[in-house]
């Protein structure tokens, strides 16, 4: 009897240490948070300058949007940037897949993408822009381009928006400058793509060949697309971006790219 009752008190005082161990808040068996992501996946098109190109000297992406969102990232916690160039019909998918964190690639924000993506606020308004040939006087402006033949962007708003000019004959091309090369060999009458890309392009020597006519078609902006199950990563760039833009750090980088002499 002694034996049983010696047994059954060291039963009871294992399991108590046992119990003990299990709810004694051990370092060892509580549940610790995941680690906070130090890299930031960017996919981006570079063929978009002054937003993203390839720097012929050193092979490397550079760019407005380039120096944005290093900028965002490093402000917002991240320690790694790796930038991937994708096609730009190719990035939604790569973020819906999880290939990317964020896009940043001058992509306009639309009812269609939206449904698609989260995106930012706007971090840059554009628009629309044509360029003709510098002889060319029959095209005056964006109305004037029915029945004519127009080289875009593929993907783009301006390849949308050429898609709607009655009787036009749309061209595409992976980049605005391959489009803008089609209007040089003399293969287009004009070349639709956003104001800023066509005043970069005019400016770094397209004006030797080619003109802006008209009034641009304002009112589209930018914004950075993180997936739609991503949401917490696109409410921490907008922070950063507000804190940019109210600190001048936004501003800096702006005019490093567009500012006018």
């Amino acid at each position: 009897m002694k034996k049983m009752k010696m047994f059954a008190g060291i039963l009871a005082g294992l399991m108590m240490c046992v119990a003990a161990a299990g709810c004694g808040g051990g370092s060892g068996t509580s549940e610790k948070k995941p680690a906070e992501k130090k890299e930031l996946v960017v996919g981006t098109n570079p063929s978009f300058a002054p937003f993203e190109f390839t720097d012929k000297k050193d092979g490397k992406v550079m760019g407005f949007d380039i120096d944005l969102i290093n900028a965002l990232a490093r402000k917002a916690g991240y320690e790694k940037v790796t930038i991937k160039s994708i096609a730009f019909d190719g990035l939604i998918p790569s973020l819906e897949s999880g290939n990317i964190d964020v896009s940043i690639t001058g992509m306009s924000i639309t009812d269609a993408r939206k449904q698609k993506v989260n995106f930012t606020d706007p971090y840059y308004e554009s628009g629309l822009m044509a360029v003709v040939k510098k002889d060319n006087e029959a095209i005056k402006g964006l109305d004037d381009l029915k029945g004519k033949t127009i080289a875009v962007q593929l993907g783009t708003t301006g390849a949308k928006y050429a898609e709607t000019i009655e009787g036009a004959k749309v061209k595409t091309f992976d980049s605005s400058d391959l489009a803008c090369l089609e209007l040089k060999n003399g293969g287009a009458d004009a070349v639709i793509s956003d104001l800023p890309v066509l005043q970069y392009f005019l400016k770094q020597g397209g004006s030797q060949y080619a003109k802006s006519v008209g009034t641009p078609k304002k009112g589209d902006f930018y914004g950075i697309a993180t997936a739609k199950k991503n949401k917490n990563l696109c409410d921490k760039l907008n922070k950063a971006l507000a804190e940019m833009k109210k600190d001048g750090e936004y501003q800096k980088i702006y005019d490093k790219w567009f500012k006018v002499e």
